[in-house]
């Protein structure tokens, strides 16, 4: 999320810089110029375009190495788990096993609601807001947004 908001700001500041550079470029220049020198004029600026785009890569990279950094130094890492003899193993065993639970669990709320359960309205709204969070949780915000074309379907169909 971090390294979107960077790289748009970074698009935002570089988006068509090129062609308005060449456009203005033109119109300042000596009528009797050669498509040549036009052309050599917009591959540099193309250059210089790639140039800038490499560097705030870079600098992206940078950023996120550093949040990354940062996070690990505030929360802790796996390792440092490690350290508690028994109870740092259990906790590492819970973080792994967070998400098979989660998932199991909510596929079998799922199956509970359509094979048996006469849910109300408000219940079937709950339990679609948990499959949301649980689906984002496993498989992140493009996942949700596959799916959330369908949900809205279902619900438009259920009205």
């Amino acid at each position: 999320m971090f390294s979107a908001i960077l790289k748009k700001m970074a698009d935002l500041t570089s988006s068509g810089l090129v062609d308005k550079l060449v456009d203005t470029a033109v119109k300042y220049f000596p009528p009797d110029i050669t498509p040549e020198q036009k052309t050599q004029f917009e591959l540099a600026c193309r250059e210089l375009q790639i140039k800038h785009a490499q560097q705030t890569q870079r600098l992206i990279n940078q950023a996120e190495k550093l949040l990354t950094e940062r996070i690990s130094q505030l929360e802790g890492t796996a390792k440092d788990l490690l350290s508690l003899p028994v109870l740092g193993r259990l906790l590492l065993f819970l973080r792994g096993a967070q998400r098979p639970v989660w998932g199991f669990a909510t596929l079998y709320l799922d199956w509970c609601w359509f094979a048996f359960w006469q849910l109300s309205e408000q219940q079937e709204k709950a339990l679609t807001i948990i499959n949301l969070l649980v689906l984002g949780f496993l498989f992140g915000e493009r996942a949700i947004q596959n799916v959330m074309p369908f949900f809205n379907q279902v619900s438009r169909h259920a009205k």
